[in-house]
């Protein structure tokens, strides 16, 4: 079913499926494009350790998702994001921000194993397979901790490094910049999209699509 209902600048068929937040307070804030420190009020929607997905050599546009790995939602909407990177990761810029929300028991976890896996440049590795196994190890109470740390494994990892990144609290600090920043910016759910700067605000898997067409020829 590919019909869609908005819900603020998410698309709503990935809401539905996925999950929202208690709203910020201030849902007005900037982009962060200027120069200077956010306050707490006001939150950057790149910074210079967001983890780039993929970058455009011939960068047109820049599609930014705010996402939390145990969300339906996002799994929902992660291979319509690979379509698209692989249709038009020539001139858009792909960038993810963490957003593990409170209602999954693992989703701090898994933006944690993540974490450790990009600072070793497997990223997106870990990214697709956190997706490709989510019905395995989501929605329990259980620690899944050990499961990603298998997955690490099988990507050749530095156990080591990996471990030490999981332990460290400037991970999940990195994590909580990301949260705290997309809160400020009016995210209130997962998936949440902005293109060049602005929520996407859809009604259709095509009008998704289009929009980026669009900036991508813009």
């Amino acid at each position: 079913m590919l019909a869609l209902v908005i819900v603020g600048g998410t698309i709503g068929y990935f809401v539905a499926r996925g999950a929202t937040t208690t709203p910020p307070q201030d849902a007005s804030a900037s982009t962060g494009q200027e120069s200077g420190q956010p306050s707490q009020e006001t939150g950057q929607l790149v910074r210079e350790n967001s983890r780039v997905l993929s970058q455009a050599p011939n960068e047109k546009a820049v599609l930014v998702e705010f996402l939390d790995f145990e969300c339906e939602g996002c799994a929902a909407a992660y291979p319509v994001v690979e379509d698209l990177r692989a249709e038009y990761g020539d001139t858009v810029t792909f960038v993810h921000r963490y957003f593990p929300l409170p209602g999954h028991p693992n989703s701090m976890t898994a933006a944690t194993a993540v974490e450790a896996a990009a600072q070793q440049g497997a990223y997106e590795a870990m990214y697709q397979k956190m997706f490709d196994t989510q019905e395995q190890w989501s929605h329990t109470a259980e620690d899944r901790s050990p499961v990603f740390r298998g997955y690490a494994e099988k990507l050749g990892l530095d156990m080591a490094a990996y471990d030490a990144a999981v332990a460290d609290p400037a991970t999940r600090a990195r994590i909580e910049q990301d949260l705290a920043d997309g809160a400020a910016l009016g995210v209130q759910g997962t998936p949440t999209f902005f293109l060049d700067g602005k929520p996407l605000t859809l009604n259709t898997l095509e009008q998704f699509r289009a929009e980026v067409d669009a900036a991508a020829k813009n």
